[in-house]
């Protein structure tokens, strides 16, 4: 579980980076680094910092998700400990 948070917290770093970089309407970080756009051309370092930053949103919910579902079956076990004596309160009320 430790491992999964590492690699959520590493992945989030990554994408504010590569969100950063990006050229937007109003010029961006993107636009001081011109002269490594000229080498491998405009296009395709947009192409690949898009591409990119999806990867790293899609890597990020699925750790996410993965991380939920070792939670919920780390700590599923537990519920059925609470729900017990919750019946045994209420019996006790009665």
């Amino acid at each position: 579980m430790t491992i999964l948070v590492i690699l959520i917290i590493i992945a989030s770093i990554a994408l504010g980076f590569f969100v950063l970089i990006q050229e937007s309407k109003g010029g961006g970080l993107a636009s001081n680094f011109a002269s490594s756009n000229q080498i491998m051309g405009v296009r395709k370092t947009t192409d690949f910092l898009e591409k990119v930053t999806w990867g790293l949103a899609i890597g990020i919910l699925v750790l996410c998700l993965a991380g939920a579902f070792l939670t919920k079956s780390e700590f599923g076990d537990r519920s059925g400990e609470v729900e017990q004596t919750e019946q045994t309160t209420g019996e006790e009320a009665e």
